[in-house]
């Protein structure tokens, strides 16, 4: 099953014309045959290049047959049911591959073993997510073996629910079991997401997906988004609390798609020296927000603007890369991009042939020894190691 970008495969020159004239083809960068070749210029020590051939770690899909791999999130410490090294990873279609539907975490060990992390049906009644239940990318493990979902459930249809602000950040112990949930004016449809730990707690970023005018019944098919970051405090045996919450990131395109569910900007990845970068995925950039941990001001789109264009094809899923570069996942052809911090793109690997509509969710395993990745296409989890 295909990440899909909808409810069937959306071959790579249908995805171009879905996204529109943004795009610039990565002809001469990505050559078939070769697993990976660095750009024009590019050092010889990227990343990218050094990595092994990818292989299978294991099926993402849980007895309820939720599909489409989404978020993962590698576990930095043992927790409660959650081991060291074992990989979540967030479902966001049902068994029918209705997007919006998944209710799923699954926790996949790297030998392949498979449990159920969560199922989120039906809440507790002390607690809401307005719309529904919609797992996304959007998923990180704070300190203590929290975890940390999205929720941007669909509406009726499958169409985008017709609530405002719509979802929620839903909290869950280490045994799995929904705690909390988060919701306000700045959360809305929380599609990715990344953290960082500080002294108080924790810096949760999220990329927003979607956005309404007050006092506007209907969704409207596209607007402006925002990126937030999320100030949590852990306190000591009690339950996370979210402190503030501050837009540092505004003027973002999001539409309404068809095939895709929705175009909004997607991937997130925190530099050691705190700049956040989002995927622009409608318009095709990579977008840096310096100062991400202290600002107090967004930064709008289009004036930071860190790379555009090039073998970039619909970038969906980031992170950081051990040498400080930004590795990219392609939603139009199944390769990863590596930039710089300068916005040089360095290097170009093929995860998955003719892979357009399989890559979203990456991490790197603590260590940097390997890359996980989610083949929406097999629904399930690839590794490529280093060397």
């Amino acid at each position: 099953m295909r990440l899909r970008f909808g409810p069937a495969r959306v071959p790579s020159p249908a995805l171009l014309s879905v996204l529109g004239g943004g795009l610039l083809s990565a002809a001469g960068l990505s050559v078939a045959g070769l697993t990976s070749m660095p750009l024009a210029g590019a050092s010889p020590s990227t990343f990218l290049s050094a990595l092994g051939p990818a292989r299978e770690v294991g099926s993402t899909v849980p007895a309820n047959g939720d599909v489409n791999p989404y978020g993962i999130a590698v576990m930095p410490t043992t927790a409660g049911k959650l081991v060291k090294g074992d990989i979540l990873i967030s479902n966001f279609n049902d068994k029918a591959n209705v997007q919006g539907t998944g209710k799923t975490i699954v926790e996949l060990s790297t030998t392949g073993t498979r449990t159920t992390f969560a199922q989120i049906g039906t809440l507790p009644r002390s607690l809401s997510c307005p719309g529904g239940v919609g797992l996304t990318t959007a998923l990180s493990v704070l300190p203590g073996g929290w975890v940390v979902v999205g929720s941007l459930p669909a509406g009726a249809g499958g169409a985008l629910p017709n609530v405002n602000p719509a979802g929620c950040l839903m909290v869950m112990n280490s045994a799995g079991k929904p705690v909390e949930t988060w919701s306000n004016q700045y959360i809305n449809g929380p599609w990715d997401m990344t953290e960082a730990t500080t002294s108080s707690g924790a810096d949760l970023f999220v990329s927003n997906a979607l956005s309404r005018p007050a006092g506007l019944q209907d969704t409207p098919a596209s607007g402006m988004c925002a990126v937030i970051r999320l100030d949590v405090s852990l306190p000591v045996g009690k339950l996370p609390v979210l402190t503030s919450s501050t837009v540092i990131g505004s003027e973002l395109s999001w539409r309404a798609n068809k095939a895709a569910f929705v175009l909004a900007p997607t991937g997130l990845a925190l530099s050691r020296n705190g700049t956040l970068y989002v995927a622009e995925t409608p318009s095709n950039h990579v977008t840096a927000i310096p100062d991400a941990l202290t600002r107090a001001k967004p930064v709008a789109d289009g004036t930071s603007t860190l790379s555009s264009g090039g073998a970039l094809e619909a970038p969906l899923g980031m992170t950081m890369a051990p040498n400080g570069d930004i590795l990219v996942m392609n939603g139009n052809d199944g390769d990863a991009v590596e930039i710089s911090p300068q916005g040089k793109q360095v290097a170009t690997r093929t995860l998955v042939k003719n892979g357009a509509g399989d890559l979203f969710g990456v991490a790197v395993a603590p260590g940097g020894q390997e890359l996980f990745f989610g083949n929406d296409g097999t629904n399930a989890v690839d590794m490529s190691p280093v060397g």
